[in-house]
C-alpha cells in the first residue's frame, strides 16, 4: 500500500481520496480550505454528493484518510485535483496548479509519482508543472514519474463512476504511465488507457467541448424556433428518430465547472477553435435570451415579484459553480424587480426560500430554472392560489403543460414559437 498525498478535497479531490482510502492506502487530504480540512478530520463532508459522506466517515474512523492544511512530507503519491477557473478574459486561471506543483517541490523523494487530474489546457504538464519539479533536483520520468489522469465523472453519481468508468493515463513517459495505472488499478475497475500527458489533457477537454457544443446546437435550435413558429423539442423529439441523430436539449444556458470552462482552454490555446468559440457565446447567451424572454411576457419590468425555481447548473445537486441561473439572477436583480428563489439542493447558498407556495406567493411569474425531482410533484392549483399573475416559465420542458393550464395558469415553454 502507498501514501497518497491528494492536494485539493473538493467535488474531484475528496471523493478520490476517499476510493483509495477504502482499498488501504493511507490517504492526507492537503487544502488551504481550513473548514474542508477540520470537518474531514471529523468524518464529515461540506459538499452533497450520494453515498460520500458515509464512506468519508468509515475511511476517517479507520484512520486511513485524514486532513491538513500543509503538503505533507514523506508521501509516495502527490495527486493534484484542485480547481482550474477562467479569467475574466475567458484565460486560464492556473494559480491553483501552479501553487500545487510549487508545494510538491520540497517534498520529493525518488520514486515519487505526481499525478495532474486537474482538468487543464494541453501542454500543462509539460510546459507548466515539469520545469517546477524538476527544480527539485530530481530527473522526470527517471526519479519521479509525472502523468496526467483527468477524471470522468458526473455529479450525484461519483463514487459510482470513479470505480467503474474508464480512465486515460497520459504519462511524460512510458514508465510513468505504467506507474500511474498501477496506482489507479487498486480502485479503478473500468479500463485504464494510455497515452501522452498532452493528449489526455486533450481528451478531457474534447469530451466536454463535444457536449458544449452540441448543447449550443440545441440552444441555437430553441433561438430559431421561437423565430420560425415551431416547437423546438417537438422537431427534437421527431429528428432523433432517425438513428444516426442524437440532438441534445435546450436550456437556460451551461454551467458546471467543466463543460462551462474548458472549451475556452482550447479557444486560448488555438487559432482554429472557431466553431468551439462560437458554441460557448451561444451557450452563455442563453441567461441573457431568457432574461428578455421574461420581460417580453411580462411587458416590461415594474417592480414585479418573479420567482426562480432552481439556482444549481444542474439537477439534483448543490453545486453552482459557473450556474447560469446564477447570471440570470443577476440580471433580474438589476432591473427594479424582486426575485424569489426556492432551490431545495441550494437555498443556504443564495438565501432562498425552502416552500415552493412561500417562494411564489403574490409572484407574478414561476419560472422552471432547473428540474429537480422535488419540483415533480407540484400542485399547480395551489400554485395559482398563492400567485398574483399567471405565468409559468418552463425552461426545462419538464411540467406538463395541460396540468399547468388546467389549474388556470399560462404555460410558456422556452423554445417554443407556436
Amino acid at each position: 500500500m502507498k501514501s497518497i498525498c491528494v492536494i485539493g478535497i473538493g467535488y474531484v479531490g475528496l471523493p478520490t481520496a476517499a476510493m483509495f482510502a477504502s482499498k488501504g492506502h493511507r490517504v492526507v487530504g492537503f487544502d488551504v480550505n481550513k473548514n474542508a480540512v477540520s470537518a474531514l478530520n471529523k468524518g464529515k463532508i461540506i459538499i452533497e454528493e450520494p453515498g460520500l459522506g458515509e464512506l468519508v466517515k468509515e475511511v476517517v474512523e479507520k484512520g486511513n484518510l485524514t486532513g491538513t492544511d500543509e503538503c505533507p512530507k514523506d508521501c509516495d503519491v502527490y495527486i493534484i485535483a484542485v480547481p482550474t477557473p477562467i479569467n475574466k478574459d475567458k484565460t486560464a486561471d492556473m494559480r491553483f496548479v501552479e501553487s500545487a506543483t510549487r508545494s510538491i517541490v520540497p517534498c520529493l523523494e525518488p520514486g515519487n509519482i505526481v499525478v495532474l487530474e486537474s482538468t487543464s489546457p494541453p501542454r500543462t504538464v509539460e510546459d507548466l508543472m515539469l520545469p517546477i519539479l524538476s527544480e527539485s533536483g530530481l530527473k522526470m520520468g527517471e526519479d519521479v514519474y509525472v502523468a496526467h489522469s483527468p477524471e470522468r465523472i458526473l455529479p450525484g453519481q461519483v463514487l459510482y463512476e470513479l470505480k467503474n468508468n474508464s480512465r486515460i493515463v497520459g504519462g511524460i513517459n512510458e514508465i510513468s504511465s505504467q506507474k500511474v495505472k498501477e496506482l489507479y488499478e487498486s480502485f479503478c475497475e473500468g479500463e485504464i488507457c494510455l497515452t501522452t500527458s498532452t493528449t489526455a489533457e486533450m481528451c478531457k477537454l474534447m469530451e466536454n467541448t463535444f457536449r458544449d457544443v452540441n448543447i449550443a446546437l440545441a440552444n441555437e435550435l430553441a433561438k430559431m424556433s421561437e423565430e420560425l413558429g415551431v416547437n423546438a423539442w417537438e422537431v427534437i423529439e421527431l429528428a432523433n428518430k432517425h438513428p444516426r441523430v442524437n440532438i441534445l436539449s435546450p436550456g437556460p444556458g451551461v454551467g458546471g465547472h467543466c463543460i462551462a470552462l474548458d472549451p475556452w482552454f482550447l479557444v486560448e490555446k488555438s487559432k482554429n477553435a472557431l466553431l468551439i468559440n462560437q458554441g460557448r457565446h451561444i451557450n452563455d447567451s442563453m441567461p441573457e435570451y431568457v432574461f428578455e424572454k421574461i420581460r417580453k411576457i411580462l411587458g416590461g419590468f415594474n417592480g414585479q415579484l418573479i420567482t426562480l425555481l432552481g439556482v444549481t447548473y444542474k439537477p439534483n445537486i448543490d453545486d453552482v459553480r459557473e450556474s447560469p441561473i446564477m447570471r440570470l439572477l443577476d440580471l433580474l436583480k438589476h432591473e427594479n424587480v424582486v426575485v424569489n428563489v426556492c432551490d431545495p439542493h441550494a437555498n443556504n447558498k443564495v438565501g432562498g426560500i425552502d416552500s415552493v407556495y412561500a417562494a411564489s406567493d403574490r409572484s407574478s411569474m414561476v419560472v422552471l430554472c432547473v428540474n429537480h425531482k422535488e419540483f415533480e410533484d407540484i400542485d399547480f392549483e395551489q400554485l395559482r392560489s398563492v400567485m398574483d399573475g399567471n405565468v409559468i416559465l418552463d425552461t426545462r420542458n419538464f411540467f406538463d403543460k395541460d396540468k399547468v393550464e388546467s389549474a388556470g395558469l399560462r404555460y410558456e415553454l422556452l423554445g417554443n414559437g407556436r
